[in-house]
């Protein structure tokens, strides 16, 4: 393997996600892994040691669950990356592939929760009916049992199932939920709603229903304090538990298995802690973990902690809190295309920049290439816009840095875990405030002797496309050259074609459809400023992309090419990005030949 650089080795290195374990059925597991190539599900029977690739599909599978009892896999069965499709079902010890809620029409996911009896509850989002609820017990057909135009979705199920939690937004502000909890017949048990009608902008996620029959206590996380924390709602009294952990940053939780005590997530300034907080005592006690983030943790019935660790420098791995490493990928069928067995090279640590801005101070993360600067540098901007860079282990950036790049990644006013505010800070301007954040720590790489101001590099996917393109257009004597994957190139297009959750998602951001607020878009749009943009720039886009569809990425195409600007755009089939692995580095393999050939020096 000498002749393969440690940035192809980094991608094709196998890799586990955290393993999903039956709540009645422990030692029975499903992990997402991409030892073949793909990433695909497998199934796991920890008392044997068997592994047992469950899903092979061209485009992969990440989305599925285990029934309580362990006795069914139950996955989501898209076409190529487009997200619209059915649940599907096979037994844990293999066996074919069948229909798990005949009946159910294909639709975008909105949540599913599945009962002890065998019944399930499926949300289903679709353009033409909104979201839709339905209950399926076995041997009947599915009864809807909720519809709204406005995005919502399945929470949880009681340990019992005589309870559903909903999270909706039927009050029309897509980025803050309320609940409802209803029997599976749709009648109401109970309502919680801190925008009151949507007048507040303050949300609720559902985090789980206690582990144990009868019991009505539901774990939820609000932001009532100026930040996401867990407390505990009792359904059928009303009584409300505030937990106030005194812990800085977003706070998440899940139950432990035995309802003791919850499993404490803390993230806070791009980093990740556990904690356990036991509820008889209302003692919180840190669960010891290294520095880094966890990008996922679980109580397990003998209270032990597996957790899914990293940092920037350091690989991936399911660690438990007795010390050991959980989990190790399955083997590999390299002649069959399949991934070879070895660990993915390390990596450089980040190091902590903190910058003032127009919102106030922004963290950013930079890495360092070997040598003296200034460096060549790319902004590797997140998308979502509401999810947030954090110091875990990225084979992107890291393929940047072994190429001598400089890599900084802003956590800009819009990405979560520093406070609600600055999450919901990006309304209406949208885009030019994330970038206003992105130019300051820009002049700060260039004014510290980080950045070459020559060869600055707008790159991302997602809503880092997005950003990309628009800051090309926008900024166009700050950038040497732009890389948008999968973006937003032609807003009220894009809007348009979008699946239904993203259209009430934008709704909230700019305050109405392009109809409503035709102002906002227009100034939100990459397209307005496409005359403007100097920068060469690489498009990559998927053609069976929901979220950033392939339509509108063409039309900023055209625009480019009308006036002979200089542009490449690779197109691939799938989806959002994609779950192959050789395509995943020829995608940058794509943007560092780019970069190479067009950034000055």
């Amino acid at each position: 393997m000498n002749e393969m650089p440690d940035w192809e080795k980094r991608f094709r290195a196998p890799r586990v996600g955290l393993p999903d374990w039956a709540e009645d059925a422990p030692d029975r597991s499903l992990f997402v892994s991409n030892a073949t190539g793909t990433y695909e599900l497998y199934a796991w029977d920890r008392t044997t040691g068997a592994q047992r690739r469950a899903t092979d599909r061209p485009n992969g599978t990440t989305d599925g669950v285990l029934t309580p009892d362990g006795e069914w896999i139950w996955w989501f069965s898209d076409t190529d990356g487009d997200e619209f499709g059915v649940w599907q079902r096979q037994p844990f010890g293999g066996g074919d592939d069948e229909p798990a809620v005949p009946g159910l029409e294909p639709s975008y996911p909105a949540g599913l929760a599945l009962g002890r009896d065998g019944t399930a509850v499926v949300g289903r989002s679709t353009d033409e009916d909104g979201t839709t609820i339905h209950v399926a017990r076995p041997g009947s057909a599915p009864v809807e049992i909720y519809r709204h135009r406005e995005s919502a979705g399945v929470g949880d199920l009681s340990h019992d199932g005589t309870l559903i939690a909903i999270e909706h937004t039927e009050h029309g502000d897509a980025m803050h939920s309320a609940l409802r909890v209803v029997r599976p017949d749709g009648s109401t048990v109970a309502e919680l709603d801190d925008t009151k009608g949507g007048t507040d902008e303050l949300g609720l996620e559902i985090l789980g229903f206690a582990p144990l029959t009868g019991d009505t206590r539901l774990l939820v996380a609000h932001q009532r304090r100026g930040r996401w924390e867990p407390m505990i709602w009792d359904v059928a009294s009303g009584e409300e538990t505030d937990l106030a952990l005194d812990l800085p940053g977003d706070v998440s939780a899940e139950w432990y298995p035995d309802g003791s005590g919850l499993l404490v997530v803390h993230g806070f300034e791009a980093r990740s802690s556990l904690f356990r907080f036991d509820l008889a005592t209302r003692s919180l006690i840190e669960i010891d973990t290294p520095a880094g983030s966890v990008s996922g943790a679980t109580a397990r019935p003998d209270g032990t902690v597996e957790y899914l660790w990293s940092s920037a420098a350091s690989p991936s791995e399911v660690r438990s809190t007795t010390g050991e490493v959980v989990l190790d990928p399955p083997p590999s069928s390299e002649g069959a295309g399949g991934t070879p067995s070895f660990k993915a090279p390390a990596s450089v640590p980040v190091q902590d920049v903190w910058v003032e801005g127009p919102g106030g101070r922004i963290h950013a993360l930079v890495q360092r290439p070997a040598g003296e600067g200034p460096f060549p540098t790319v902004f590797e901007i997140h998308g979502g816009p509401t999810w947030h860079d954090s110091d875990a282990f990225a084979s992107g950036p890291a393929a940047w840095v072994d190429h001598g790049y400089a890599v900084i990644r802003v956590n800009y006013r819009g990405s979560t875990g520093y406070g609600r505010e600055w999450t919901d800070a990006l309304k209406h301007r949208v885009g030019l405030i994330e970038l206003e954040d992105i130019a300051a720590v820009r002049d700060w790489a260039v004014s510290s002797g980080l950045a070459d101001p020559a060869r600055l590099v707008l790159a991302g996917g997602s809503w880092g496309g997005y950003l990309t393109l628009l800051g090309l257009g926008t900024q166009p004597q700050a950038w040497a050259l732009g890389l948008a994957a999968v973006p937003v190139a032609d807003y009220v297009t894009a809007y348009h074609d979008e699946m239904e959750a993203l259209k009430a998602m934008d709704r909230t951001l700019l305050g109405g459809t392009p109809e409503e607020v035709p102002e906002r878009f227009t100034a939100s749009s990459p397209l307005t400023y496409v005359d403007a943009v100097k920068a060469p720039v690489y498009i990559s886009a998927g053609v069976n992309d929901p979220r950033c569809p392939i339509r509108q990425v063409e039309n900023y195409v055209d625009r480019l090419a009308e006036r002979g600007a200089t542009h490449e755009v690779y197109r691939y089939d799938a989806g959002h990005g994609s779950l192959v692995v050789e395509e995943r580095i020829k995608q940058v393999r794509l943007e560092l030949d780019f970069a190479a050939r067009h950034l000055p020096g």
